[in-house]
């Protein structure tokens, strides 16, 4: 279900590295280098397939960028303030 602003706003004070615009999460995460980058992706992807469900994502080097929503309900759910939280996780890992 489709989560209103208040909600989504109230929900994002405990995930700070995340903002909410244009109908979905955003986050941006800067690494060391490229393979400690592409190290977090992998193990991001990883728990996408678990959760089936997956960001639109960007990298470059040692940025990467990621955008959730969930297309079905055409805009943020749960799923993706879980997808983001174990995110949060996996990225606290490889800092």
């Amino acid at each position: 279900m489709k989560l209103d602003e208040t909600t989504i706003e109230k929900k994002l004070l405990h995930l700070p590295d995340w903002d909410y615009y244009d109908n979905a999460i955003h986050a941006e995460f800067e690494f060391d280098n490229f393979k400690d980058c592409f190290s977090a992706m992998s193990r991001i992807a990883f728990e996408c397939e678990a959760q089936n469900h997956h960001p639109n994502w960007s990298n470059t080097y040692n940025v990467l960028k990621i955008t959730l929503s969930t297309h079905d309900e055409d805009g943020v759910t749960l799923k993706d303030f879980k997808l983001a939280e174990a995110i949060e996780a996996i990225v606290e890992v490889e800092e």
